[in-house]
Order: structure tokens, then C-alpha cells, then sequence
């Protein structure tokens, strides 16, 4: 989900540059929108199955399902957080 996470982010940032610095082309900004709409469905149905099979947690889902379609930025920095807290926890685990 990491990875489709950044995808889905590099997919939305290509469409704000293609709907508002490049005048909105056609067909990019249709299949650009199109990628990002999708994604986030998918994103957003696979984090409710997440949470509820307890793989990741409800913070993480909420900023993927909810703020996802506003920007899918919030969870890919969500993602990178808990992954960077994730290898803090366990390096702390290790040397204790």
C-alpha cells in the first residue's frame, strides 16, 4: 500500500500540473483524473479491509480514505511516518 500510496501522490501531483499550469490538455488531465480517482477507490476500500484486519492502523486509514481525495499527499506522509517510528521502535528494541 507504500507504494501505491507514492504512486497515487506522483499521478495527482502530474494532474494539478496538467489541469492548472498546463491549461488542462486532453486527453492527459482526463486519464491523469481518471488514475486518481480509481486509485483512491481502491486505496480506500483496501484500507478499510486493513484496519479491520488489524494490518494498519485507524490513523492511517482515516488519512488515506478521507483526505485521499482532497490530496493523496496526507497519506503518503502518513505512510512514511509510521514506517520512519516503525525503524525507530525496532532499533530501540535492538539495542536495549
Amino acid at each position: 500500500m507504500e507504494v501505491v500510496s507514492l504512486v497515487h501522490s506522483f499521478v495527482y501531483t502530474g494532474l494539478l500540473i496538467c489541469a492548472f499550469l498546463l491549461g488542462g490538455p486532453q486527453p492527459y488531465t482526463f486519464i491523469l483524473g481518471l488514475t486518481h480517482g480509481l486509485l483512491w477507490i481502491g486505496m480506500s476500500i483496501t484500507a478499510i479491509l486493513a484496519v479491520h484486519y488489524r494490518v494498519i492502523n485507524l490513523r492511517l486509514a482515516l488519512a488515506i480514505t478521507l483526505l485521499g481525495c482532497i490530496a493523496p499527499f496526507f497519506g503518503t506522509i502518513e505512510f512514511l511516518l509510521q514506517s520512519h517510528r516503525r525503524k525507530l521502535a525496532e532499533a530501540e528494541a535492538v539495542t536495549s
